[in-house]
């Protein structure tokens, strides 16, 4: 994988260290079509930042992208996501002053084409949305968890 003007840690205003010069984004995948509305969480391979936790397919933003963009490429380039089937309905921002994670949330009708795609995957599921906090999240997805659940469920009902 190339380098990207995005990769690299930074230390954020609350002093905690963070991937992405630039901030990061995730994609929050939510699939429709299953019996009970499931949300697409990868096992990070275990050299990766928050290695052995159940996350988000995401990573570093590029001085070019916006957060949409970078949370579709990362997902596209970690779990095979084919974006083109996938639509887009909120984002929910981690803000820690001059760094940030952005969670993208999008509806898939299917299974959006998804492949455990390159070495920081170690394991991709489907989880049904009311047991995801079961998982061993990291611990940035984990501390929002609950808030972003519900945005979750008032999409789905919307």
């Amino acid at each position: 994988m190339a380098h990207r003007d995005g990769d690299g840690f930074i230390r954020c205003t609350c002093g905690h260290s963070h991937w992405g010069l630039h901030g990061a984004a995730g994609l929050l995948l939510v699939r429709t079509d299953l019996e009970q509305p499931s949300v697409l969480l990868q096992l990070r391979a275990g050299w990766t930042h928050g290695g052995g936790t159940w996350a988000l397919p995401g990573g570093a933003r590029d001085s070019h992208e916006d957060v949409i963009t970078a949370a579709l490429r990362e997902a596209a380039e970690e779990v095979g996501v084919d974006y083109s089937r996938v639509e887009v309905r909120k984002i929910f921002s981690d803000d820690h002053g001059n760094w940030r994670y952005d969670t993208v949330i999008a509806f898939a009708q299917d299974d959006a084409g998804i492949f455990a795609a390159n070495h920081e995957t170690s394991e991709i599921e489907w989880v049904a949305l009311p047991d995801v906090g079961d998982y061993d999240l990291h611990p940035g997805l984990a501390a929002h968890w609950t808030t972003i659940a519900e945005l979750v469920r008032r999409e789905l009902s919307a």
